[in-house]
């Protein structure tokens, strides 16, 4: 009785609202719908009844949302058997959702692989390191290199793609949801691929000897059919360790490249944005030097509890993309977690000032079964809308008048961070018997946050990319914190960016191992020892924290880690002021028309930030809005956006008298946001 009471209010609110008009300042045929703002939510259809779907459109129309996100983790659903389609009741789904005026972000279902497929392929199955095979529990269990998994995939994107790529509903296309995520197989066809992939890459077994070090320990390879699959969690030489890595990282990718081209025969007008979670520990794969391959739009699940690492991911997810990105989950609830009143609101205006142009809420109605059923949707486990549906609703509407005012905002960032999937990996094996965390103590993400950080608070816009990978020339100041593995291709990168007139600043534990995740026999930064003007071998932990003045401003470091620094042509910029000798702490060289200057520490928030604050006057780098801690801004066609990530009020100081377009209040000389607050001044 009570589904059928809401099915009857929900089916009165479809009649009494109007369709949704978007409003939009500019057009931009490159960015997904010309340029507007979409705010909405994930939504699986294979979990309700035709009624529950009339009722939950409505709900969502009267909310005001604009797109959903349908398609991803069904295959069974459109293909319940081999070669036996079903598209009768998404049909529907798609015409209705058309009908209510709500876009679709169309996702190609395919990972979980079906049963059936499981059943009549074996080979999908995965096998573990002691050959046992892992029965397909939860999602991603497939190995995706099996080419029976590849074709039917194809098969089923291309029939999926033809009839609904261009549906009107449709306004972008998102491939195999968290691609990343999956499992790595040890099956015995998954270890001969893994041979033809070594062949291809090597050549012959001498190259591969060589790139492996295998005169350790007796382990020359003398034939191709010695060859195992490393370990993931064990023991195992380091440089084996790596390639297997990039084995499943280039399976991702042909996948995605897959893909890619059936969109662009089928729906070649509906630009690629995907949910891929590229940087997943159980498999992932090297995203920043391939993303423009298969995708035209950054996007991926913002979870993120610390904004600056929501902030770190969504730069690193655009890469040097000129389009912006899209939140394609959007943290409404969680596990355990119900939600936050007004922090939903507060960081879809944070996605806003990072260049996002999409959120959509994970998930609209909490599951009733399966692993995911405690995380908290808009509609709650009884079908009613929770105050989270009306949160989202005030966030569509505000967006509408947000897409007037300069958003999406394309980001022109001057100042860059490194960031390099494979020099996590070498970076960050904690396998027993591998001595790198010895060595290499604070994690890698760490190293990157403590020097965008500083950064980002100061309201620039940074851009996280692969150096290796792109045009290094758009810079005024290139940020190289704990890169341990710095291909050629990147240390020929610095080397040509800083001879050309760029600057750069590198940070302690870089450039000490090559492409084959192997230390260099040279002068230490690897490759990079004369164009920073020293070498540096030596290193200690300090038994207090190391201090020093660096442009005026004392540091105190939180870790005690520091290279000692013995500069060639290097002149030295700041000494530490409590180690014995006071040796360097930051270096400065001149090579060709530009500046290297290295840093004896670990990333460290402390030493960079006054660093950066010497090189904002010399590089003619503008600092953003100057706001209190956790209070970040952006100015957007004359207008500031405010966004108060505290749980407290928090007052910033402004010039003159301004008006706040949301808040609808005046203010003189400062501005009170309250906790969590947004609004934007004029």
């Amino acid at each position: 009785m009570k589904l059928k009471a809401l099915m009857l209010a929900a089916a009165m609110l479809v009649s009494a609202t109007t369709p949704v008009i978007a409003q939009q300042a500019k057009s931009r045929a490159d960015w997904a719908g010309q340029g507007q703002l979409f705010v909405g939510t994930c939504y699986q259809p294979v979990d309700r009844s035709p009624e529950q779907v009339k009722m939950d459109i409505a709900y969502m129309k009267k909310a005001g949302l604009t797109i959903v996100r349908l398609g991803d983790l069904s295959w069974d659903y459109f293909e319940p058997k081999e070669g036996a389609f079903a598209f009768e009741a998404f049909d529907s789904v798609m015409d209705q959702m058309h009908a209510a005026g709500i876009k679709v972000l169309l996702d190609i279902g395919g990972s979980p692989a079906p049963q059936w497929l499981h059943q009549a392929y074996p080979g999908v199955t995965l096998v573990k390191e002691d050959g046992s095979k892992l029965y397909p529990a939860e999602r991603y269990m497939d190995d995706i290199s099996d080419p029976d998994y590849r074709r039917l995939l194809h098969r089923f994107a291309d029939i999926f793609t033809k009839r609904y790529g261009n549906h009107p509903a449709v306004v972008a296309i998102g491939y195999n949801n968290e691609i990343g995520n999956g499992y790595m197989s040890f099956s015995e066809p998954t270890r001969q691929r893994f041979i033809v992939w070594l062949k291809a890459k090597y050549g012959d077994l001498s190259a591969l000897n060589k790139a492996w070090a295998t005169q350790r320990w007796s382990r020359t390879l003398t034939d191709w059919d010695q060859i195992r699959i490393p370990s993931v969690a064990g023991v195992g030489p380091n440089e084996r360790y790596l390639d297997m890595r990039r084995f499943w990282s280039d399976a991702s990718i042909s996948v995605l490249e897959d893909l890619e081209a059936l969109r662009k025969k089928n729906a070649p007008t509906k630009p690629a944005i995907s949910n891929l979670f590229s940087d997943s520990a159980r498999r992932g794969f090297d995203y920043l030097s391939t993303y423009r391959q298969y995708t035209t739009h950054g996007a991926f699940g913002y979870y993120a509890g610390n904004v600056t690492a929501g902030a770190f991911e969504t730069m690193m997810m655009k890469g040097g993309m000129s389009t912006p990105v899209w939140f394609n989950e959007f943290q409404a609830g969680n596990f355990g977690f119900y939600g936050e009143k007004g922090r939903s609101r507060m960081l879809g205006y944070f996605g806003l000032l990072n260049g996002g142009q999409a959120m959509l809420a994970w998930t609209f109605n909490s599951h009733l079964g399966g692993e995911e059923q405690i995380i908290f949707g808009l509609i709650d486990h009884n079908d009613r809308p929770s105050w989270k549906l009306d949160e989202w609703g005030m966030i569509s509407k505000e967006f509408k008048t947000m897409q007037t005012l300069g958003f999406p905002r394309e980001l022109k960032p001057e100042v860059a961070v490194s960031y390099s999937w494979e020099s996590r990996l070498a970076a960050s094996r904690e396998a027993e018997g591998v001595r790198i965390n010895k060595y290499y103590t604070t994690p890698y993400r760490d190293h990157k946050y403590n020097a965008f950080g500083p950064l980002y608070n100061d309201n620039l816009d940074v851009a996280v990319i692969n150096i290796a990978h792109e045009d290094l020339s758009r810079y005024k100041l290139l940020v190289i914190p704990g890169e341990y593995l710095m291909e050629k291709a990147a240390t020929d990168a610095v080397r040509k960016y800083v001879s050309e007139g760029g600057t750069v600043v590198m940070t302690g534990l870089s450039d000490k191992v090559n492409e084959n995740n192997q230390f260099h026999n040279t002068d230490l930064p690897g490759r990079l020892s004369d164009v920073f003007g020293i070498r540096t071998q030596e290193f200690y932990t300090h038994p207090t924290s190391l201090t020093g003045t660096i442009n005026g401003v004392e540091f105190k470091t939180t870790n005690n880690y520091y290279e000692v620094l013995e500069p060639t042509s290097a002149q030295v910029f700041a000494r530490f002021s409590n180690v014995e000798g006071a040796p360097p702490v930051v270096t400065i060289n001149r090579f060709g028309k530009g500046r290297a200057i290295y840093v004896a520490t670990q990333s460290q928030t402390a030493v960079l930030q006054p660093l950066y604050r010497y090189l904002y006057k010399e590089l003619g780098i503008k600092r953003g809005p100057v706001t209190p801690e956790g209070v970040f801004a952006r100015v957007v066609d004359g207008r500031t956006l405010y966004v108060n990530t505290n749980r407290k009020t928090v007052e910033v100081e402004i010039q003159g008298d301004k008006k706040g377009v949301l808040s609808g209040k005046s203010w003189t000389g400062k501005v009170q946001l309250p906790s969590l607050g947004v609004d934007v001044l004029e």
